[in-house]
């Protein structure tokens, strides 16, 4: 039995001689020390033996003891814990007793990069942030944070992100998961109908937040955001967009809570850019992985493109126009990918799989084989068949399809292998008009050391338009936020809130409110002018502002009739004359050399049998010499004929551009390559233009054009009635007319910025929602109405 430190007090018989004996002091008799160390006298004692001196020196030295032992428990007992960072940089952490070190809510198997560290503080602040970086640089690592933060202990138990739901318009999964996965229509409807759900939301993240700027879609996720409550947080992931502090500051202004940003431009994967000129034999590397714009490689492609287009304006009289045949230069391309190795290295992986009898035609019959009998002898459009869909992506994915043709729609969901993206065409239709592709529009799917990007050009454009398209700044977040029917039904219905309030607080108006500091400088000097010029009243000038506001509206209506191609394309012979304009840029009349038409997107113009069909217009036109290099009209300046040191060039443009369609034809040269043959075309405008005046003869366009459609016969007739009530107002022929009407048109626009936006179209609606019978005079939602709320948009 082990003896005890302190077992001799215990045991005052025990024959054993202490371990250790406090030294003996002498009492002086009559003294006592109290406690503050003073002395007092009292009465005398009785002497004391010596065991009873002995046991209470003991008792004393015990009390010592034990006042030492709780000083040594009582003191701090601070732990350390080493956690893991960067190289060459030490990370440790005191913790003090009673208190646990929180592990981080997620960790990862590699070094998080600084925008990522910064983002996971936010979030452990429990404050929103903006993440705003290139495509695959790692924005998904926040979110996955954010999931992980709101999961909490029940991470221990389930595994990783297994308590997850998915809700769209077709699928409903586990609805009552902590994780739910969603649509954005399908958030807003849970808002508008009060979902308990929304009620234990804690972190709302929103994927691509760029495409809020979707003229279609955008207006869902701006009404969203608007709807949700000021105690939820949110995580924003975008591409880099330039105005990310202009969209913090709206969620900081609309939800009184920090929105952080966290921005970088580095790029994971650089891009090398080339272009392949239609026509042409090889590539171009317009911008290297550095991103420097090389300009000579861009001028010697566009060289190649202009011999293309020469050649393909070789054709004969009759419409037998050569031409450039796209077929045979994806086939050129496609070929040269192959080639030089701008393949995924996953090729290699798939040809050692070549042996085994997993084989493309086995995965893909067993996907035909879910497939009625019906369904396989149907033809597959987009979104047609989920499954064949899904086994291209497998295919894909494992490297046995070596080239993917797929529509932009499908391509943004690839996360694939993919190293090398061919675009096919430098321009897309956006819902109203075809433009050029934007640089934010690129994605790169790759995980290779670099990716390769490879534009096919088949028409002209000015060096900025191709560095701005390759090289440019990202396109900012702008609001489409517009009202429609449904969201004003279900803003009747909600009682706390009305339309009015969510127009005071959309993104739209507050991107307008930036506006009205400029705009009351600019109104504010422009009303002290108006006050010197003193011509008529106020109200006449409006009468007037009004009249020619109108007539300019039906005059762009008559145009979009004019340029139909069913009505316009059988007068695009070569010579004849019409006139062309770009935006301010008025090129006055030119002489077509021949048209070419362009498949554009099935879904811009239902009403021509589900296919748009662009048609691009080579036109004879009078530049200045300096911009004569400049091939499209974004760059090009206008010169009038009877001036002189200009030059007469072939731009390509498009219906849309042509103001005016002469009935005159002149005689075209054969070749008008040499310069010569240009000018004497130019010459040729010029006495058309002496000899018939300042009026060249237009065609008619009910007589000649056969536009007979009784909605085109009224809209002429609306123009000549504003056009006689327009000469016979009291301004008209006044001098300093168009300076006043200048200065009268700004403050109108300050009048807009200063009113909610998109108020008149909301009066209007409700007036048709009354009419309808979806709401009372009172704004009071119909039985009608409620079930239009649920039908959904």
């Amino acid at each position: 039995m082990e003896e005890d430190l302190f077992s001799v007090f215990e045991d005052e018989s025990s024959p054993k001689k202490p371990l250790f004996h406090p030294p003996t002091r002498r009492v002086q008799k009559g003294k006592h020390r109290n406690i503050l160390g003073g002395q007092k006298r009292g009465p005398p004692e009785p002497m004391e033996s010596e065991e009873e001196d002995s046991s209470k020196k003991a008792k004393v030295n015990e009390e010592a003891d034990i006042d030492a032992l709780s000083l040594v428990e009582s003191a701090p007992r601070i732990r350390i814990h080493t956690l893991e960072g960067l190289s060459g940089c030490t990370h440790e952490v005191a913790i003090p007793p009673g208190q646990e070190y929180e592990t981080p809510y997620k960790t990862y198997p590699f070094t998080l990069d600084s925008f990522q560290s910064q983002a996971i503080s936010c979030i452990e602040n429990n404050q929103s942030v903006l993440v705003s970086a290139h495509t695959s640089a790692g924005k998904t690592v926040t979110a996955e944070y954010a999931i992980a933060l709101s999961l909490k202990e029940k991470m221990r138990f389930y595994e990783e992100f297994s308590d997850v739901g998915l809700m769209t318009g077709d699928v409903t999964i586990n609805p009552m998961a902590s994780c739910l996965i969603m649509t954005t229509e399908i958030l807003r409807s849970m808002l508008y109908r009060g979902s308990e759900i929304m009620r234990e939301v804690g972190w709302v993240i929103f994927d691509e937040i760029h495409y809020m700027r979707d003229t279609e879609r955008g207006v869902v996720w701006e009404e969203t955001i608007i709807l949700l409550p000021d105690n939820v947080h949110y995580v924003f992931l975008s591409a880099t967009i330039p105005n990310a502090r202009q969209f913090v500051e709206w969620i900081a202004h609309l939800h009184s809570q920090p929105c952080h940003v966290v921005y970088t431009d580095y790029r994971p994967t650089p891009l090398q850019h080339y272009i392949f000129p239609s026509g042409g034999d090889g590539i171009h590397l317009v911008v290297d992985e550095f991103g420097v714009f090389k300009e000579d490689n861009f001028n010697q492609a566009m060289s190649v493109l202009q011999n293309a287009i020469w050649d393909a304006g070789a054709g004969d009289k009759r419409g037998k126009r050569g031409g450039m045949k796209p077929q045979n230069n994806c086939y050129k391309i496609v070929k040269m990918i192959m080639e030089r190795s701008f393949a995924p290295e996953c090729e290699a992986y798939a040809m050692q799989m070549a042996k085994l009898d997993f084989n493309i035609d086995e995965v893909f019959q067993n996907a035909m084989m879910v497939l009625s009998e019906e369904d396989r002898s149907l033809p597959q459009v987009e979104n047609a068949s989920e499954s064949i869909t899904e086994t291209v992506e497998i295919l894909f994915g494992e490297g046995l399809i070596k080239a993917l043709f797929a529509t932009e729609t499908f391509a943004m969901g690839l996360n694939m292998p993919a190293r090398t993206v061919l675009f096919t065409g430098t321009q897309k239709f956006d819902g109203k008009d075809f433009r050029w592709i934007r640089s934010g529009e690129y994605i790169q799917i790759g995980l290779d050391d670099k990716g390769i990007v490879i534009l096919m050009v088949d028409e002209k454009m000015a060096p900025s338009v191709g560095k701005n398209i390759v090289k440019g700044l990202p396109d900012p977040i702008n609001s489409a936020f517009h009202l429609t029917y449904n969201m004003v039904l279900n803003l009747l219905r909600v009682e706390e809130i009305n339309p009015e309030y969510m127009m005071e607080r959309s993104f739209h108006q507050f991107q307008n409110y930036s506006n009205i500091p400029k705009l009351y400088e600019k109104t504010k000097a422009l009303e002290e002018k108006l006050e010197a010029v003193k011509i008529v009243d106020e109200e006449e000038i409006s009468s007037y502002y009004c009249l020619k506001e109108q007539l300019k509206s039906l005059s762009n209506e008559f145009h979009d009739w004019l340029v139909k191609p069913q009505y316009v394309v059988p007068f695009l012979q070569a010579g004849r004359l019409v006139s062309v304009k770009h935006g301010s840029k008025d090129f006055g009349f030119g002489a077509v050399v021949n048209f070419r038409k362009m498949s554009g997107d099935k879904k811009a113009n239902p009403a021509e049998g589900g296919q748009n069909v662009v048609y691009i217009v080579d036109t004879l036109l009078h530049v200045t010499k300096e911009t004569s290099k400049c091939k499209s009209t974004y760059d090009l300046e206008p010169l009038p004929h009877s001036e002189k040191g200009g030059e007469m060039i072939v731009v390509p443009i498009k219906l849309e551009l042509i103001q005016k369609i002469s009935s005159v034809r002149i005689f075209m040269p054969k070749d008008i390559r040499p310069i010569e043959n240009r000018c004497a075309v130019l010459k040729s405008i010029q006495q058309v233009a002496k000899r018939m005046g300042s009026e060249i003869p237009l065609l008619d366009p009910v007589k000649e054009m056969m536009i007979g459609d009784k909605d085109f016969k009224e809209l002429i007739r609306k123009i000549s009635v504003f056009e006689k009530r327009l000469l016979s107002h009291p301004l008209s022929g006044n001098p300093r007319l168009e300076s006043v009407l200048e200065e009268y048109g700004n403050k109108e626009e300050l009048k807009k910025a200063k009113s909610l936006l998109q108020m008149s179209d909301l009066k209007c609606m409700k007036r048709v929602l009354r009419r309808l019978d979806y709401c009372s005079s009172a704004d009071v939602i119909e039985m009608k109405g409620r079930i239009a709320c649920e039908l959904g948009t």
